[in-house]
């Protein structure tokens, strides 16, 4: 079994804070792409069928995070998927990820859908030896 990423929410009036967190700043990303697409259902149901690659440029790193969880959530939606698989790498401004998961199942468990990311407490930095990447999504 692979190592769950490290991943926590925190209180907000009408939406839902994410966090993630890794030792790369990448992980940290993913872990925040787990932690969004975990409000739609249980991941550990998706299979990783179908893959997704995104590429992107961006040289602030919270922007980053945002303009990546919104290239996932806008994907998704158009295509009728759920991702539960993350990986992404970055050389400089430019942004190459990858996005594993499945078409939308009647059986999966129906959460919350989750509208975008947003600016709002956006936060992207690095923590002791680790990295955290945080923000509000809107639901």
């Amino acid at each position: 079994m692979q190592n769950q990423p490290d991943t926590s929410y925190f209180e907000h009036d009408a939406d839902i804070g994410i966090v993630g967190r890794g030792t790369t700043l990448e992980q940290a990303f993913e872990a925040a792409a787990h932690a969004v697409f975990a409000i739609f259902t249980d991941l550990d149901k998706v299979q990783p069928n179908e893959s997704l690659t995104l590429e992107f440029d961006e040289s602030d790193p919270e922007f980053a995070l945002v303009t990546w969880l919104n290239l996932l959530l806008g994907n998704a939606r158009e295509r009728g998927m759920v991702f539960s698989r993350f990986h992404i790498r970055h050389d400089g401004d430019q942004w190459q990820a990858n996005a594993l998961g499945e078409k939308w199942q009647p059986s999966f468990e129906e959460g919350v859908e989750v509208k975008g990311a947003t600016l709002t407490m956006l936060s992207v930095r690095q923590i002791g030896k680790g990295w955290e990447a945080r923000c509000i999504v809107d639901v």
